[in-house]
């Protein structure tokens, strides 16, 4: 049971934060896969070698977090499910149930979210991507605001910290009751996986959530096309495969603005998936991070990527295979950034944002980028981490 007297934002004098784990979120992404919803889509991952991430990505936030708020404490679920990694941040915390040992599903974070509820958290802090986020608002039925550590394959919702830095901050904000981070309504959207794979987008929009909002903390939800838009693309997809050079690879990164490079070549795509090009020919399809550290080996590369939404993301969500090791292998010199002027404007805080879960390539990557929005127009974009 916890304190009486332990109190904080709801008349206690102490804050109370609610932590949930999905250890399992984020695992397909280096390995190619579009998510982990599902005991088999997980047991794949783990057959294709991924490794869990997404507690290191809570450690990152609850450090962040008692930085800025030493006196909050934690209410969490036992093991893999946030116990360990509050005690890894240096916390001690109130574990909620000592019973579940084994592998946690969405009906655990349900129910996880719900005591939560009941027992009066002031924020529930997740560790996750989309699915997490649908549990998380499902099992606590909008009683209490909640915000993303950002952890999945999946992360079109409104929910998200940029990155798990600044999900820690902000959720030390609000907790402190600080007036730049109060609460919006945010969007919890989720896309079908099977979909995804089949190279379908649909996307659903599962319900609002109070989430704590600071603009360059908090990742805007993902922002639709404007008429206009697709001339100029077209335009800077052929004037990318004119200039295409012979023997070398280029990596194309997911998505409706990449593929027209290679609707440009005449060649197929995957839409949602990592493709690599050579002498106008795809040489791969869908790849994973391995499969396409081999396919570089020694040769000379250029990743040509986008910028995904209002998010602001130009790596770390959705495109993941795109790892550290292969932008080190590639160079911050050799990418290729598409966008139009649209998505530049709409940006937070005006800036890209770079999450590859590397501090050196995400230090490497900051800076300014030279994004091209049109024929022969180019312009320079702010990138943080």
């Amino acid at each position: 049971m916890l304190d009486p007297d332990h109190t904080g934002v709801h008349g206690r004098t102490a804050p109370l934060l609610g932590l949930i784990v999905n250890p399992f979120a984020g695992m397909g992404g280096r390995v190619g896969l579009k998510g982990t919803d599902g005991e088999a889509i997980v047991r794949e991952a783990m057959r294709r070698g991924a490794r869990p991430a997404a507690s290191d990505r809570a450690v990152h936030a609850l450090v962040r977090l008692a930085e800025t708020l030493p006196q909050a404490r934690v209410l969490t679920v036992a093991g893999s499910m946030g116990e360990q990694a509050a005690r890894e941040a240096g916390m001690d915390p109130v574990v909620l149930d000592r019973s579940h040992t084994g592998a946690s599903t969405g009906a655990d974070t349900q129910a996880a979210a719900a005591a939560m509820a009941e027992q009066g958290v002031d924020l529930i802090l997740f560790a996750g991507g989309d699915g997490t986020a649908r549990d998380i608002l499902a099992g606590s039925r909008d009683q209490v605001p909640m915000l993303g550590v950002p952890a999945g394959v999946k992360m079109h919702s409104a929910v998200f910290g940029t990155t798990p830095a600044n999900a820690g901050h902000l959720a030390a904000l609000f907790l402190a009751r600080n007036a730049s981070a109060p609460l919006r309504d945010a969007e919890v959207m989720d896309l079908d996986e099977d979909g995804i794979r089949a190279g379908r987008v649909s996307a659903q929009l599962y319900g609002y959530a109070r989430s704590p909002f600071e603009r360059r903390l908090a990742q805007n939800a993902k922002s639709g096309s404007v008429p206009g838009e697709n001339e100029a693309l077209d335009a800077v997809a052929q004037q990318l495969v004119e200039r295409m050079q012979h023997g070398r690879i280029y990596i194309l990164g997911p998505g409706t603005t990449t593929r027209r490079v290679a609707d440009a070549l005449g060649i197929k795509s995957t839409l949602l998936g990592v493709d690599a090009v050579q002498d106008r020919k795809a040489i791969g399809l869908d790849l994973n991070e391995q499969q396409l550290l081999d396919i570089i080996g020694t040769r000379q590369a250029e990743i040509i990527v986008s910028v995904l939404g209002g998010q602001g993301s130009l790596f770390g969500r959705g495109n993941q295979q795109i790892s550290a090791n292969v932008i080190r292998k590639v160079g911050r010199d050799a990418i290729t950034v598409i966008s139009t002027v649209e998505k530049l404007i709409n940006l937070p805080d005006g800036a890209l944002q770079v999450d590859t879960g590397d501090p050196d390539i995400d230090a490497l990557l900051t800076g300014h980028l030279s994004v091209a929005t049109g024929p022969h127009r180019t312009t320079l974009v702010k990138v943080r981490a």
